[in-house]
């Protein structure tokens, strides 16, 4: 008999796949340069040459064992030493190789972080707007995802909600910053006030409440913007990276599991982390990516190309009517949508092949959210295909 929740997921296909999908096809039509598809999060900036450049000496430099050989199942041990230290110089922690694990992406890191420190019948909290995906990353691990609802004011965290939520089955909080969809970085203040309520409510409860960061925009953060490092305002947060976006590789799908070196137990964790791959299939990402990361820690792609496609966006989203918060960071915009079905006003845009995704998944309907990671000359070509939409439909 096959699967009945797997079948049961065919019809709820991700959206964001199927605009994509219909964006590509509808490109094959009239050409793909005129269509302009704000439909998926996929990094359109150049890998840094040092990244390829790493590839291409390790190839020459090491065995085809240690690039093409099965990893230490925690990942390899100079890389895990390497990425420590460089979260240490970057943000004053005190991280040992003890305290990472490697893993295929932050989807990787988030299905670790989920199965560490929850069973069967645990609550997760989130906050809306969120990533769909973390529906099936939290349910398929037995936990239960409880949805924030959003503060569409500001898409910081609604605080109000959030403490009437939690209770004793709530054993984590997970956090998007910076964040997709709304593109919003959460500043000091409200990670202070996260990490103060999480306190009291885990004595209050008698068990740790994990924080889980998903953290893949980290550094796609925009001039003069408040963005703390989450991990050093609270003791108990399993940090969960991914470089896809930093350096523009999400097809090498690789990232790390990072367990804050004041959590209790925290060493125990990450060994936990190797248990938890032999039965989710995600163990020992790719050797030759592991080393070529490892030589680009501290730098990034060119990701100044997403601040000013934003501000060409935001300027003219705001110029015709739209409201919208300004991002402060990843390659994502999220206006509300011009009537109060974000479908539907999605659907009107493709018949100018003006392609957004509605929010209704992203737990915020009425929203829709625009991914601007495409060359900024097409982005500037879209803004009159924006305008006629709105002129003429609203």
């Amino acid at each position: 008999m096959l699967a009945q929740k797997y079948i049961d997921m065919l019809n709820k296909k991700s959206v964001i796949r199927e605009l994509s999908e219909y964006a590509v096809a509808r490109g094959r039509e009239i050409g793909y340069e005129n269509v302009f598809d704000y439909t998926l999060g996929n990094p359109s900036v150049p890998v840094p040459d040092s990244y390829n450049e790493s590839i291409v000496r390790l190839t020459k430099e090491k065995s085809g064992m240690d690039l093409h050989g099965y990893s230490q199942s925690l990942g390899i041990r100079e890389v895990r030493t390497a990425v420590a230290e460089s979260l240490n110089r970057r943000f004053g922690m005190n991280y040992t190789t003890d305290h990472i694990f490697m893993t295929s992406g932050a989807a990787g890191a988030i299905a670790h972080a989920v199965r560490l420190v929850t069973v069967t019948g645990d609550e997760v909290i989130t906050f809306a707007p969120f990533f769909p995906e973390y529906r099936p990353y939290v349910e398929h691990s037995g936990a239960v995802l409880k949805i924030v609802p959003p503060d569409t004011s500001s898409f910081q965290i609604n605080f109000d909600a959030f403490e009437s939520m939690i209770n004793e089955k709530t054993m984590a909080v997970l956090i998007n910053t910076p964040n997709n969809p709304s593109g919003i970085v959460y500043s000091t203040d409200t990670i202070k006030k996260l990490a103060s309520i999480l306190t009291d409510k885990s004595k209050e409860f008698g068990h740790i409440i994990y924080l889980i960061s998903d953290e893949p925009y980290r550094e796609i953060v925009f001039t003069g913007v408040d963005a703390p490092f989450v991990a050093s305002f609270y003791d108990a947060t399993i940090t969960c990276y991914s470089f896809s976006k930093s350096l523009s590789v999400p097809g090498d799908r690789i990232g790390y599991v990072a367990i804050n070196p004041a959590c209790p137990d925290a060493k125990m964790m990450i060994v936990m982390c190797g248990q938890i791959s032999r039965g989710i299939g995600h163990n020992c990402p790719s050797a030759i990516i592991q080393w070529a990361v490892s030589e680009n820690l501290d730098i990034t792609a060119d990701i100044s190309v997403y601040e000013k496609n934003m501000n060409i966006l935001y300027d003219e989203l705001v110029n015709l009517g739209f409201e919208v918060v300004k991002p402060g960071g990843t390659f994502y915009i999220f206006p509300k949508a011009l009537e109060d079905d974000a479908v539907a006003f999605c659907s009107k845009g493709k018949e100018y092949d003006f392609i957004g995704v509605p929010a209704d998944s992203f737990g915020c309907p009425g929203y829709f959210r625009l991914a601007y990671c495409i060359e900024t000359e097409k982005v500037m070509r879209s803004l009159e295909a924006l305008r006629k939409f709105v002129k003429e439909q609203y």
